[in-house]
């Protein structure tokens, strides 16, 4: 399972999500998505940790909390959806 983390501070770090997640166990990866154009955070982040239980507990005390002047969106991550239109079947033959 992944967790989004939501309304996120763009001062936010990899270490800084790292710091607070450890709290509630062993964390695998952060991904702190970037605005393509401009490289600026986009105020959101994803984090993997060890087990499940790790990441339903931190869920549960840090949906709502406050942070970094900012009141956290946590919940587990939907999946994504693939919204490219199909190009392969513009201009087949058929």
């Amino acid at each position: 399972m992944t967790i989004y983390v939501g309304n996120l501070s763009y001062q936010a770090t990899e270490a800084d999500l790292k710091s607070v997640f450890a709290d509630y166990g062993e964390v695998k990866r952060v991904v702190l998505p970037t605005d393509r154009e401009t490289g600026r955070l986009r105020g959101f982040a994803f984090v993997d940790m060890m087990e499940d239980s790790q990441e339903d507990k931190a869920i549960t005390e840090l949906d709502g909390a406050e942070w970094m002047g900012r009141q956290l969106r946590v919940n587990k991550a939907k999946p994504r959806e693939d919204n490219r239109r199909d190009d392969n079947r513009r201009g087949s033959w058929g």
